[in-house]
């Protein structure tokens, strides 16, 4: 049960024409937005959103900006629903964590691959099970939700600015997306932002990158202020949680 048969990877896409699937498959969104076009509707998604096809369910995925994605075939799928479904990942991503992980392990050579894949296939179903049975949020909720994640490498991005164009009072829109999220806007924006800093810092492929470098990937101009804001987080500066990551790697 909840076999991976594949995983695989869409880089900047614009169209894939109609087809089906015997499988289920699962479409993480991890850049972009488009529609999913079904024979009887059309189901739009953005960055952070996980559509869920049933199998044999003819679709088409097209974009007018571009998609990136993250695609998984599982057979035999215990899911408890036989329509095509969309959800949303929450703050921590652990859904989009889990398509990574995954897909790293599919096209590696390890041997006990199998073993994990499996372990996986179970994971990502009881993701779908327990999201799709979550609260969903507050339109207004989602939509700073997804702004921000749609804008929180441009150093450019002004939250603020965005806040101002829904007709909300902002002490308002604070406190409710606190209530739903956990914590403000603002915090929201700045934990992605150090989230993604933190992989940067401990991945082999950004090592020769300096802190401004990484600073200005994750939506910092000011490498100064980059670092006081990670060190308050971590407790220590990028330089030195990289230097004892490297250590201990």
């Amino acid at each position: 049960m909840n076999t991976i048969g594949y995983v695989g990877r869409n880089m900047m896409t614009f169209t894939c024409k109609q087809h089906f699937h015997d499988e289920w498959e699962l479409v993480y969104c991890t850049g972009g937005q488009g529609r999913f076009e079904f024979q009887d509707h059309v189901m739009k998604y953005s960055v952070g959103d996980l559509v869920i096809i049933p199998p044999h369910i003819l679709h088409a995925n097209n974009s007018d900006e571009g998609f990136t994605n993250i695609h998984i075939n599982i057979t035999d799928a215990t899911f408890p629903f036989k329509e095509p479904m969309l959800i949303s990942d929450d703050s921590e991503q652990h859904i989009l964590n889990t398509f990574k992980d995954t897909f790293y392990f599919f096209n590696s050579e390890i041997d006990s691959r199998q073993l994990i894949l499996a372990a996986f296939g179970n994971l990502i179903v009881n993701y779908v099970i327990a999201f799709r049975n979550s609260k969903p949020l507050r339109d207004v909720v989602d939509a700073i939700k997804r702004d921000i994640m749609q804008n929180f490498t441009d150093c450019d991005y002004e939250l603020d600015k965005f806040l101002k164009t829904i007709p909300f009072s902002y002490d308002y829109l604070r406190k409710l997306f606190k209530s739903e999220m956990g914590m403000t806007p603002h915090n929201y924006l700045t934990n992605l932002r150090i989230q993604m800093a933190e992989k940067l810092l401990c991945s082999s492929e950004t090592v020769e990158q300096n802190i401004s470098e990484i600073a200005y990937i994750c939506g910092y101009s000011d490498s100064l202020y980059f670092s006081r804001v990670f060190k308050k987080n971590f407790g220590c500066s990028p330089k030195h949680y990289a230097a004892q990551r490297c250590k201990s790697s």
